[in-house]
């Protein structure tokens, strides 16, 4: 079989690896993929966006399956229009893509349904959003309403933070079009989990629930970043939690999508905060989160290409989707400066066990060298029979991982130890 997986980070660096397990996959094509997703598939250079350039390839190297793993070409209808061609894909259409595409509308779709998640208010016009944050409570979370890289949503702890976030959205367009609506919504306070889910549309069968870790600094100190390591399981999803999360908040999101005319079959991502009243929505995503796949695909044990199919097929009922009982962690390695400003084309050494446990985020090929291309560079993952042993592995292998002015978070799955304490 030929595959085309759309993306070129860490996340696809992570599911590429996995769908290569199958003996039926003969060749992986990434687009665009990045230097060191070559070593796993023929990466091609055709942006994530560039749909027509992506169907014009598909259509023109027999394809047999597509998976499109992020956001944007989600969002934009990627899936639609591969599957237009008569490719099957993994992945939401444009319109259950909308789940993630616009936070007001899942935000709705959360009201109108009873799904538990924090109260909120929508503001299209800058003058209003102040003049609501003049007697909102604080801490306070703003929220740009559109994509944006996983950076749109500001924790304001105090009235003066949250006034300047409404305006850097809407009046000075830092994330563009996307913070043109803006939502404020109270801020919960609970552990936070990451649940990623394989659907047809109707069956929900949950991955192994994660925690990540989205503060550049020790101890969730600094600025957000899209993530800077992950650990499976996370110890505060317990199986009561678990069957909770399914009844109250699971089946009901897929149910009510179905009802708006928009089912999803694909990745749904919950994020969640197990508050004092109960697990309540943070955030959903329409597709694999990262860096958590780079914990959660290394723990599956069922093929993850029939299961894949599956969720196109709607037969995900009839397939088991099975996960080992052990551990993972993943630490990421960035580059210094970011989330913000930083160096890029600095080479890459790995050491030979580091490379076979890394997955590969921000890296360009010359010259049969590895450079930084991006803000975090490597995902490196250590699978083990408990967390401590996980995280003691997963930092003693990317040990081996060096470039000039790296940095990494030296806390990842200290949390979740002491949780599981």
């Amino acid at each position: 079989m030929n595959i085309l997986v759309i993306g070129g980070g860490g996340r696809e660096h992570a599911i590429i690896k996995k769908l290569k397990a199958n003996k039926a996959v003969s060749t992986v094509y990434a687009l665009p993929g990045n230097g060191g997703i070559a070593a796993d598939a023929v990466c091609v250079a055709i942006g994530a966006t560039e749909i027509d350039k992506i169907v014009e390839f598909a259509a023109g190297h027999a394809i047999d399956y597509a998976v499109v793993a992020p956001d944007d070409p989600l969002v934009l209808g990627c899936v639609d229009r591969l599957k237009e061609k008569g490719i099957p894909c993994f992945g939401p259409n444009a319109k259950a893509a909308m789940i993630e595409g616009s936070k007001a509308f899942s935000k709705e779709l959360m009201k109108k349904y009873g799904i538990p998640t924090a109260k909120y208010e929508i503001f299209t016009e800058l003058s209003k959003a102040l003049e609501y944050l003049k007697t909102a409570p604080v801490p306070t979370v703003v929220k740009a309403d559109g994509l944006a890289l996983g950076k749109g949503v500001i924790i304001a702890q105090t009235r003066e933070e949250a006034e300047q976030a409404v305006t850097d959205m809407m009046a000075n367009a830092k994330f563009g079009a996307s913070g043109s609506t803006v939502v404020i919504e109270e801020f919960l306070t609970g552990p936070e989990v990451s649940v990623l889910a394989f659907t047809d549309g109707k069956t929900v069968k949950p991955m192994v629930s994660s925690m990540d870790h989205k503060r550049i600094g020790d101890g969730d100190t600094g600025l957000n970043t899209g993530g800077m390591g992950t650990v499976a399981p996370n110890p505060y999803y317990t199986e009561a939690l678990a069957k909770r999360c399914m009844e109250e908040i699971f089946l009901p999101t897929v149910n009510a999508m179905n009802r708006e005319g928009r089912s999803f079959q694909g990745c749904l991502y919950f994020g969640l905060m197990l508050t004092a009243d109960g697990p309540k929505v943070i955030e959903y995503n329409c597709r694999f989160g990262d860096p958590e796949t780079q914990v959660v695909l290394p723990l599956l044990e069922s093929d993850l290409l029939t299961v894949m199919q599956a969720c196109t097929n709607g037969t995900l009922s009839e397939t088991e989707v099975k996960f080992s009982n052990k551990h993972a962690c993943c630490v990421v390695t960035a580059s210094g400066g970011y989330p913000e400003s930083y160096q890029k084309g600095f080479p890459i050494t790995m050491t030979e066990e580091a490379q076979k446990n890394t997955f590969v985020a921000g890296a360009k090929l010359e010259n049969g060298r590895l450079y930084t291309s991006g803000g975090r560079v490597t995902g490196t993952t250590a699978v083990a029979d408990s967390l401590a042993e996980a995280v003691a592995e997963a930092y003693r292998l990317a040990d081996g991982v060096k470039f000039e002015k790296a940095c990494r978070r030296s806390d990842i799955g200290q949390r979740a130890l002491a949780a599981g304490k």
